[in-house]
């Protein structure tokens, strides 16, 4: 099986990004500084919008039909998971006490996903006839293209935008509420 993983340029390429994220994940869990914690982020972020980016515009298309549509509908959902909590991560600037706590649950995600692809959807791969090294000069070009130019907003940021911040989490719309009713509380006192 690992020999397909390595001999396959695409799929080679989309390992290195895993190993890339994994890399950054661990980084993250023993940085002690907040401002080291952030760049950590920040680079996770875009390795990770780019590396969907591919997927779903290249790769997923190219092999979705043989693979079979419930392992590729349910990769499909774990990036727009995965999507949703990168857009509030974009969102945030560290500070926020959640932030930590967000990039965790995004990093278990991500690890889950990996190793799902890895283990069920990539070895499928190795069945299906396409020019593999065709299809990994295509996403090389794309992802130059959008680590140069940005990757274009998702609907999963668009959702976060709207909400301005009142769609994350129920610990932090609890949070916002909890003044409040102290306050009324201290009125009728």
């Amino acid at each position: 099986m690992f020999e397909f993983l390595q001999a396959n340029p695409a799929v080679s390429m989309l390992k290195d990004d895993h190993d890339r994220v994994k890399k950054l994940f661990a980084q993250f869990e023993t940085a002690k500084t907040r401002p080291a914690k952030r760049k950590i982020v920040r680079e996770v972020l875009t390795e990770l919008k780019v590396h969907a980016a591919i997927e779903e515009e290249i790769f997923y298309p190219a092999v979705r039909k043989p693979i079979g549509k419930e392992i590729m509908n349910e990769a499909d959902e774990e990036h727009h998971v995965a999507k949703l909590l990168i857009a509030e991560l974009d969102a945030m600037d560290g500070s926020e006490s959640h932030f930590d706590a967000k990039f965790t649950v995004l990093a278990e995600n991500i690890r889950h996903h990996i190793k799902e692809e890895e283990n069920e959807m990539l070895p499928k791969a190795k069945g299906v006839k396409v020019d593999f090294a065709a299809l990994a000069e295509k996403m090389m070009h794309r992802k130059e293209q959008l680590l140069q130019n940005g990757v274009p907003a998702v609907g999963e940021e668009r959702m976060v935008r709207a909400s301005r911040g009142q769609g994350d989490s129920p610990a932090q719309a609890a949070k916002r509420k909890a003044p409040k009713k102290v306050a009324k509380r201290k009125q009728h006192a």
